[in-house]
């Protein structure tokens, strides 16, 4: 082949080649395990919010924008100063597990961009913490109604954080703290409540043995009575009359006195084993 006709070939394969490697970090990608990625045509279409990019390798236009976004689940912790229903100041740490929506990725991108843990998770749920926390005593946050306070706060991020294209998988409070004045009184009182509840829980016991001991020895009052109004002396005399037999009938010396006792009942002298 004429080399003068090769030359321009040449010359179009090297151009492309030095624009393949001028240009390859804006073209090729690979998607890691735990990323997706979406792309904005910025000269057709814009951003696609209808395909999401799962790992592996892809060639994208160096004109396009390419944006790749970590999945994985993340942990972010805060602490922060809040008021209770009364203006109490208490300070509150807190731990969140999130990750972003893989499906929804593009709208979370037009909305908050890949700074969205600052932007979104991280003020939302400070500000639900603050809304929740608004709404009891120091006392039920710090002890009483903990659990509920928790529940409550959990509840109303994850609703508002999956609105905005976030799965919240737990939110979890790792410490409050009071005063200490005001932490010593909650205490203390706790512990007088604890002491009453034992004491209470004292005073219904000794009533129910009390009462137990009044119905037994009214049963046995009862039985008794019973008993002794069914022992009339023909009763006793033919009882008498019955261990007399039965003894008869023994191997071992005896002498029986027949009516020798009060009552006509037998008498057992020299009874021997």
């Amino acid at each position: 082949m004429n080399m003068k006709k090769m030359q321009p070939l040449l010359l179009i394969g090297a151009a492309g080649i030095i624009l393949i490697v001028l240009f390859s970090n804006s073209m090729f990608f690979k998607i890691n395990p735990g990323d997706r990625a979406i792309i904005f045509r910025q000269f057709s279409t814009g951003l696609d919010t209808g395909n999401i990019f799962q790992p592996g390798f892809h060639v994208v236009a160096p004109w396009n924008d390419f944006i790749v976004y970590n999945v994985k689940e993340q942990t972010k912790e805060e602490t922060m100063d809040v008021l209770d229903k009364s203006g109490l100041s208490l300070n509150v740490e807190i731990s969140v597990r999130f990750n972003p929506l893989f499906s929804r990725l593009a709208l979370l991108h037009q909305q908050f961009g890949v700074d969205y843990v600052n932007l979104l998770v991280i003020p939302e749920v400070r500000s639900v913490v603050r809304q929740v926390a608004g709404r009891y005593t120091a006392e039920e946050i710090y002890s009483t109604k903990r659990g509920e306070v928790e529940m409550s706060i959990v509840r109303e991020a994850e609703m508002k954080l999956k609105s905005n294209f976030v799965d919240m998988r737990a939110l979890l409070i790792r410490s409050i703290k009071l005063p200490n004045d005001i932490r010593g009184a909650i205490e203390s009182k706790l512990t007088q409540e604890q002491e009453a509840l034992a004491y209470k829980f004292k005073l219904e016991r000794e009533t129910s043995e009390a009462l137990r001991k009044k119905i037994q020895a009214e049963g046995e009052a009862v039985a008794n009575k019973i008993i002794n109004s069914s022992l009339t002396s023909s009763l006793l005399k033919m009882r008498g009359i019955e261990a007399t037999l039965k003894l008869s009938e023994s191997p071992n010396s005896k002498t029986i006195i027949i009516g020798g006792s009060d009552g006509g009942l037998p008498l057992i002298l020299n009874a021997e084993k």
